[in-house]
């Protein structure tokens, strides 16, 4: 399966409830903090709606960190 690196690059302050919601949602603690997450609809969605909150990039299968 098809894994995202994606990295918490905004911070929540001042932020709507809804977009502090979502960065809970996808496990991010801190600033600058990277999760490889699976590429699935759901996690998709959720990027979808915060793309000026974060960068993400496509992980090879295999690929170990």
């Amino acid at each position: 399966m098809a894994k995202l690196e994606v990295t918490l690059v905004r911070s929540t302050a001042t932020r709507p409830y809804f977009h502090r919601k979502i960065v809970a949602a996808l496990g991010f603690h801190r600033l600058h903090e990277t999760r490889v997450l699976p590429d699935n609809a759901a996690t998709r969605g959720m990027i979808a709606k915060i793309p000026h909150m974060l960068e993400w990039k496509e992980v090879k299968e295999g690929a170990s960190r």
